[in-house]
């Protein structure tokens, strides 16, 4: 009996389409497909086994913190993105880490908006969404240079429409050598009432590892109560949104439902979004800053997505509804 389940549970895995919803795209491209890891519910999985460590690692009394809006202290705040035609004229990128970038040349336009302002000393992330190809390219500590080039730390392109991962122990444009984009909170989710993938966000301390789907660490910490590169986090089922106004609640139900993937090193439980000047509208970021720090890190568990992973060097995912299925066969 145990044997023809076994065959039976093969041939599901093989065959049972996933139903995840596709995330919002952008300009018509889709931020991956609909069936990859970015955008598949976890709130259905289990606790991983050190949740209650990676926790305290990470602040169990520390508040969630929007790190995007419009100003700070002068400078633009949160990572802006930057839409270009498929005739975009190509330009050659310089690296630091050229032996885990994406050669150029990419399509970054004069004048490309570079995280916090073209006099910022901080990441200097700049994102390029090539409109009619669906391909996203990412720089981290980007400069341009007079002749119209680029020097950058480190840089990726992605296929949009494809599950492909960066070759394992390669970073991207972001430490753990994951897309940033598809992660970042976009204003346009909000007031569309909806944000169906998981959210970027940062720890001060991670782990000299990476879980899948991250390619890379930036730590030589190797205590394992630290949590790894690429780990899920998820809202606890039990917390009460029902207090917080209607676009807070849009991002807690998110961090429900999709959860957050550690992607790099920085001040904890800091969740990432768009640079966007209606971020000030009607004082919402007011409200999502004052709001979000009642959420503490107390009120997250760590999550295993192993089970959703097909390869280890895709992106694409198994859905949470198709694992409940074969759980059930099992115990029957």
């Amino acid at each position: 009996m145990r044997t023809i389940l076994a065959l039976l549970i093969s041939s599901l895995l093989l065959s049972t389409p996933v139903l995840n919803q596709p995330a919002a795209g952008i300009e018509g491209c889709p931020m991956f497909p609909a069936d990859n890891i970015w955008n598949t519910r976890v709130d259905t999985l289990p606790v991983a086994q050190r949740s209650a460590e990676y926790i305290a690692s990470t602040g169990a009394a520390t508040g969630v913190h929007p790190d995007f809006g419009a100003q700070w202290d002068g400078s633009p705040i949160g990572i802006p993105y930057n839409i270009v035609p498929g005739t975009q004229p190509l330009v050659n990128i310089g690296y630091g880490y050229e032996d885990e970038s994406d050669p150029g040349p990419f399509p970054i336009p004069p004048g490309a908006l570079i995280e916090g302002g073209p006099s910022s000393d901080g990441d200097r992330h700049v994102l390029v969404v090539d409109k009619d190809h669906c391909i996203l390219y990412e720089l981290f500590d980007a400069h341009p240079n007079p002749d119209g080039s680029w020097y950058a730390g480190s840089g990726a392109r992605s296929d949009l429409n494809s599950h492909a991962l960066r070759p394992a122990g390669w970073t991207s444009a972001d430490a753990a050598g994951l897309p940033i984009l598809p992660g970042l909170v976009r204003y346009d989710e909000l007031v569309a009432g909806k944000i169906d993938h998981a959210i970027r966000f940062t720890a001060s301390r991670t782990q000299r590892a990476y879980v899948w789907p991250a390619r890379h660490y930036a730590s030589s910490n190797t205590s394992l109560s630290v949590p790894p590169m690429g780990q899920r986090f998820r809202l606890k089922a039990t917390f009460d949104v029902s207090t917080f106004s209607p676009e807070t609640q849009v991002i807690l139900v998110a961090m429900k439902t999709y959860g957050l993937i550690l992607a790099d090193n920085g001040s904890n439980w800091y969740i990432t979004g768009t640079y966007d000047e209606r971020w000030d509208d009607n004082g919402l970021l007011d409200t999502l800053v004052s709001e979000l720090r009642r959420v503490h890190g107390s009120d997250f568990e760590a999550v295993d997505v192993s089970s959703l992973m097909i390869s280890p060097d895709s992106g694409q995912s198994r859905s949470s509804v198709t694992n409940r299925m074969i759980l059930n066969l099992w115990v029957k």
